[in-house]
């Protein structure tokens, strides 16, 4: 059971995580896409790195999370939102991590997921599968597809978290935050343009996205997430996780006026419920099979 207080920060993390597509959608209209990337992260790493010391993190675990889960994911992400990925379906795309994970489990860890689980994983795919045939512009389909490939990116990443083994998120998602910058600032200077145009006209606007993108969204719901997943058991916090894209379509309706359209939303209900079911399932097949 939940402390009121704690269960209130866990929702907290889980609503900065969804806005942060919202700000991300916002930032892309003033940065280019990396060029964002890579300011996001060292807005997360310094000057964080100096509080949190590196413990007893390794190094290859740093740059083997920062890799997939910084540098490719976050690069896929940004890059697929500037082609036209509405935030809040972004934010329900990169959730089939679950999924991915799941899969990835099975043949990298040798897990043994229940039947519960891999229907849940079916009614995601199904989901995503319709949202997709709503998406008509070859940009947009270019954008839904590197979503798609930063959430499997996403994935190995959440495997080579597991491999890591007991760790502070929170120091972890700091470190491996100083992955991604300088290979970020060497493709933007190689394929884009404007970048100091945008660093030096951005004002308030672009410092309070970059700030909520790099630390809202890492130091404090990171931190928020490792405190309590240290608390309780990772099975009882995990699920908290699927709140991501309800709250991420909900704001991005109300803050972007967003309009999903019947097929999409129907697509959207059909994949966070299989998300729950992945999540859930087997834990409630139990208890309904469970004799007294």
């Amino acid at each position: 059971m939940f402390r009121p207080r704690d269960l209130l920060l866990i929702l907290l993390a889980v609503f900065l995580w969804g806005l942060n597509f919202i700000v991300i959608k916002i930032g892309l209209k003033q940065f280019p896409p990396l060029f964002f990337s890579a300011l996001r992260f060292l807005f997360a790493a310094f000057p964080w790195v100096f509080f949190f010391p590196r413990g007893n993190i390794r190094w290859r675990d740093i740059l083997s999370v920062g890799l997939f889960i910084g540098l490719i994911q976050f690069t896929l992400l940004f890059l697929g939102m500037r082609l036209g990925m509405p935030a809040g379906l972004s934010s329900l795309v990169m959730q089939t991590q679950i999924v991915f994970t799941l899969f990835l489990g099975i043949m990298m860890l040798r897990e043994r997921p229940g039947g519960a689980a891999l229907a849940g994983a079916a009614m995601a795919i199904a989901g995503m599968a319709v949202i997709a045939a709503t998406v008509k512009e070859n940009s947009t389909v270019t954008g839904f597809l590197l979503l798609l490939a930063g959430a499997f990116s996403w994935s190995i990443g959440n495997i080579m978290i597991k491999r890591a083994g007991s760790v502070d998120m929170l120091r972890l998602m700091i470190w491996m935050s100083l992955v991604p910058p300088l290979p970020l600032l060497v493709l933007s200077a190689m394929v884009e343009t404007g970048q100091s145009r945008a660093f030096m006209s951005m004002g308030w606007q672009g410092v309070a996205v970059l700030a909520y993108a790099g630390i809202a969204s890492v130091v404090i719901a990171f931190g928020i997430w490792g405190r309590m997943l240290y608390r309780y058991p990772a099975t009882a916090v995990a699920p908290f996780s699927i709140l991501v894209p309800v709250f991420g379509i909900t704001l991005s309706a109300f803050l972007l006026g967003e309009e999903l359209g019947p097929l999409r939303i129907a697509g959207s209900l059909l994949a966070i419920a299989g998300l729950a079911v992945t999540v859930f399932g087997t834990r409630l097949h139990a208890l309904l099979t469970r004799r007294p």
